[in-house]
């Protein structure tokens, strides 16, 4: 039976039919697995944002190539094979990779049990603290949606 609403217990199904929690031993290893995937989460995060950060400063000063061809620049004076970089296809990785855990987490949250719910909270929080609540990180705003900014 699937829950609409939260409830309290140590039996859960968890993602997929074969996730399933009976007892209060196997019930806390999954609290904790949801835990660390949620702290991982953010670590994933962390790197994706800093890594975005190192390419777009590298892109920002690209090397001047010896031989000016007029006709292999774009109007901002960089090279037309500079779009479709290696950086940019490991960003795209690392985003997809980080999307699926995100949409998973949430998956996970909608069994409605509250635990998972607490666990994977926790899990985001100290995950943040630890991984991207740094002072170096005040200086720098990353903002991936356009429309955020006014």
């Amino acid at each position: 039976m699937m829950h609409m609403t939260f409830y309290w217990g140590n039996q859960v199904t968890i993602l997929f039919d074969g996730w399933t929690t009976s007892s209060w031993i196997s019930y806390s290893l999954s609290l904790l697995a949801c835990f660390l995937v949620s702290t991982f989460y953010q670590y994933l995060e962390d790197k994706r944002v800093r890594f975005k950060l190192l390419s777009a400063a590298k892109a920002s000063n690209p090397p001047k190539p010896q031989i000016e061809d007029p006709l292999l620049q774009q109007a901002d004076g960089k090279t037309a094979g500079s779009k479709w970089s290696a950086a940019r296809f490991a960003g795209a990785a690392l985003f997809g990779l980080n999307s699926g855990i995100g949409y998973l987490l949430m998956l996970a949250v909608m069994s409605f049990n509250g635990g998972v719910f607490v666990a994977i909270v926790l899990g985001l929080a100290v995950g943040y603290l630890i991984f991207r609540s740094g002072d170096e990180d005040v200086a720098t705003l990353v903002v991936d949606n356009p429309c955020a900014c006014s």
